[in-house]
């Protein structure tokens, strides 16, 4: 039995009701990435259809694609202090309607100017969505005290996939893309009421938010919490101690013993060192964790946007079996977030992240060097079963950094990775210009090897 405090007294709740509320919680969660991908998909399936209703080229859809990304991001930078501030619940209901009603507009785009609009509405919201959903994630997976963080990704991946299915299927019965993106807004937004009341309401006291992260999913308070001091009562006095000692205390028109007054000053003065001390440290693992991140997602879309085009290049082969490339990569991806938790259960995030790091080196390596269709393909699924679990553990970690600042630690971390994810296919695009694609993709061999030897930041 565990006791939890409401309106001041103690309720005694059983391991069952608070398992079934983590359960709908993490349900929901799940809710939140699959609607994010199953949207994402819809919007990629439908390019082409949409750029011929706009007349929008391809060179001009490449620069759509960089506004939609760049949305994105403000969209991260925003998202995380205002999670902080009113709570991830809050931020993603606010966020998955925003980009369930958005997901049409693409779709009722008549020319480039309302597409970029179209498109810059929509990535803002996927982008608050992302950080949002991930802070709400590391809520869940910190009450329940065990690694979850990659089937939540894993999620977001089924939900990519299914969404390329509806999509497809769609457009071969004929339908127009404005009604199948109106009709997925439409279950957006039914899938966002369905979810809310059940994700984590995350609470933070200030003065307590070193020592307690609170939660709650319903109108009382969660399982732990103190009851706060009445009002007009100090916390001391709540406590049932005074507020302040009596040799604290100096009478009216005098002032402080001299040397008390100095050690107090000695005192605060430190304390104020100390307090700039661990902030600057935390923006150093703030952003090392950026940086680790930087390089899983550069690795991640090298693979994703290159993989095809580097088997048709290297063994000739047909688009077919070319495109069995990208397949064996997302296929292996998928399955290594849902094996991911277990592994980092057993093993620890900074596991995951050096060996996983260390196969997505050993795979590149296979695709450089592989003459054969079958080892180039198995060079593929190697990069994808590495990558799969490194950047759910990033953000997990991000969001265990502690204090009141989770998901604003989490948006930054977002968003210096998200640069990795659009610079790595850029950059081996330019490197094409002067060497061979196969060639090129030393760049994210040795910068997963450098990963994995950085490893320990994901370390809690």
């Amino acid at each position: 039995m565990v006791p939890r405090t409401v309106a001041g007294t103690v309720e005694t709740v059983t391991p069952a009701t608070i398992d079934r509320r983590l359960r709908k919680a993490r349900a929901a969660v799940f809710g939140a990435f699959t609607l994010n991908g199953f949207l994402l998909a819809l919007w990629v399936v439908h390019i082409p259809a949409i750029t011929d209703r706009t007349g929008v080229s391809a060179s001009l859809l490449g620069m759509l694609i960089l506004l939609l990304a760049g949305a994105a991001i403000v969209g991260m930078r925003l998202a995380g202090p205002a999670a902080d501030r009113f709570g991830s619940q809050t931020l993603v209901a606010v966020a998955a309607t925003g980009i369930s009603v958005t997901a049409i507009g693409p779709g009722l785009a008549t020319g480039p100017v309302t597409l970029a609009l179209a498109l810059a509405c929509f990535g803002l919201g996927n982008g608050a969505l992302d950080v949002s959903m991930n802070t709400q994630a590391v809520h869940v997976e910190r009450a329940y005290h065990r690694p979850i963080m990659s089937a939540f990704h894993a999620m977001f991946s089924g939900g990519g996939f299914a969404g390329a299915l509806v999509g497809a299927a769609a457009q071969r019965a004929g339908w127009a893309p404005q009604l199948t993106l109106a009709c997925a807004g439409v279950a957006g937004l039914i899938t966002t009421a369905l979810l809310v009341p059940h994700l984590l309401r995350h609470h933070t006291d200030p003065d307590t938010a070193s020592r307690a992260e609170h939660y709650d999913t319903g109108s009382t308070s969660a399982v732990g919490c103190e009851p706060s001091a009445a009002p007009g009562r100090t916390r001391d006095e709540a406590s049932g101690s005074p507020a302040s000692d009596v040799s604290h205390v100096t009478a009216p028109g005098t002032t402080a013993e001299p040397g008390l007054a100095d050690a107090d000053g000695m005192r605060k003065s430190a304390s104020s060192s100390r307090s700039r001390e661990a902030q600057r440290a935390r923006r150093r693992r703030v952003y090392s964790l950026g940086l680790i991140a930087f390089v899983l997602l550069l690795a991640e879309g090298v693979a994703g946007d290159w993989s095809a085009l580097q088997v048709r290049e290297r063994l000739g082969a047909t688009e077919a079996d070319a495109a069995l490339a990208f397949g064996a990569f997302s296929a292996t991806m998928t399955v290594g977030r849902f094996l991911a938790d277990r592994v980092a259960g057993a093993f620890g995030p900074v596991a995951i992240v050096r060996y996983g790091s260390l196969l997505a080196a050993a795979g590149f390596a296979v695709v450089i060097v592989s003459p054969w269709l079958p080892l180039t393909l198995a060079g593929w699924a190697m990069c994808g079963l590495g990558l799969a679990g490194g950047v759910p553990q990033i953000f997990s970690t991000a969001g265990n950094l502690g204090g009141t600042t989770a998901a604003t630690d989490m948006s930054r971390v977002f968003t210096v990775g998200y640069l990795g994810l659009l610079a790595g296919p850029a950059m081996i695009g330019w490197l094409t210009a002067l060497i061979p694609l196969t060639a090129a993709l030393a760049v994210p061999l040795v910068l997963t090897l450098a990963c994995a030897a950085a490893a320990k930041v994901v370390s809690r």
